[in-house]
């Protein structure tokens, strides 16, 4: 099969298109044609090493190269391994790309598709049969299936950390961005009031995806401007930037308001004011990728198509390298997708 190979970590010269051997299922694992594979920035990062503290890694520690990246994936079963079931062969599917530290429906990642084992930048994937969720009713289309896994599952985690229900406020920090655009779609479809900030050329964008109001981080004053439209406050941020967005914007929330934080596009280092969380029972929370609840939720939205990602472009394989260039540069807005 032909696949996009990272063998260091590097530039886009990292990658290379070769042609591997096409993975056997093992006990419990099933074989998944790729009918499509989005990409996020974690595949960049993780190529870079810039996840490592002290030396270059990758999300979750030490990368083992050669590795196949990606981390979405949508397909359809071509083989089954012992002990999984014959019906599940042929089946649609959107795969979890997570491993869980636990069997509990709250655990928490401890392996990512394309990181830690090898992923969906290729024509076939092994995964365990456990990952993959038949969605072969879904309205969606293949790419729209291939851009939900991580930037939406982050996307509902978050919410779902947040607790956001209908009629709240929520502040969506990186609006126009993967996560951030899924969680102005999610949010807006909870019945919730949507102000998001990104940059003023991506506004219309962000307010066609469901948000109610936006605010342009380039006028640099981005707390003002939500209190500006927002002067009862709010009650959740959605925030993938942090930095003085997150030190400044917590007098934003309302009493028992929530700050969820799952990035740090702004700065990861932080001065926040205890007495603005305590003095208020506001909560900052943090929130990583999505848990197995979580992503059941997310195939029953895929099931019913009741949220449609906004896909921004498509690749073919050979194409990753401009794809992720295209990804880096920030250009776009909405998921990039390939289709091996």
């Amino acid at each position: 099969m032909r696949a996009m190979v990272t063998s260091r970590h590097g530039g886009p010269e990292a990658m290379g298109l070769r042609e591997v051997p096409v993975p056997r299922p093992g006990p419990g694992e099933v074989l998944v044609r790729v009918a499509a594979a989005g990409c996020n920035n974690t595949d960049l990062w993780t190529r870079e090493g810039a996840y490592g503290v002290e030396e270059p890694g990758g999300w979750l520690g030490p990368l083992d190269f050669p590795r196949i990246q990606g981390g979405d994936v949508a397909g359809a079963v071509v083989d089954v391994g012992e002990g999984v079931g014959a019906a599940l062969g042929g089946a649609r599917v959107l795969v979890d790309p997570a491993l869980y530290d636990g069997p509990g429906d709250d655990a928490l990642v401890a392996d990512v598709l394309g990181s830690e084992r090898d992923g969906g930048f290729a024509e076939y994937v092994l995964v365990p049969a456990t990952s993959v969720h038949r969605v072969d009713t879904s309205p969606l289309t293949d790419t729209e299936l291939g851009a939900l896994p991580i930037a939406f599952g982050t996307a509902l985690g978050m919410l779902e950390r947040g607790r956001v229900v209908e009629g709240e406020t929520v502040l969506v920090t990186g609006a126009s961005g993967g996560v951030g655009l899924a969680a102005v779609q999610l949010a807006a479809a909870r019945g919730a009031r949507v102000v998001g900030v990104c940059s003023a050329p991506k506004a219309e964008a962000v307010l066609r995806a469901g948000a109610h109001d936006v605010v342009d981080r380039g006028r640099g004053s981005v707390v003002a401007d939500v209190h500006d439209v927002a002067p009862a406050g709010i009650d959740v941020a959605v925030d993938l930037v942090a930095g003085s967005v997150l030190g400044d914007g917590l007098s934003l929330l309302r009493p028992g308001g929530r700050w969820v934080v799952a990035g740090a596009l702004g700065g990861h280092r932080v001065e926040v004011d205890v007495r603005q969380v305590y003095l208020a029972n506001r909560a900052i929370v943090g929130s990583t990728m999505h848990t197995p609840s979580v992503f059941r939720s997310l195939v029953e939205l895929a099931r019913r198509g009741a949220v449609r990602p906004v896909v921004a472009a498509t690749y073919p394989l050979e194409d990753l390298h401009r794809a992720q260039a295209d990804l880096a540069s920030r250009a776009l807005v909405g998921k990039l997708v390939v289709i091996p």
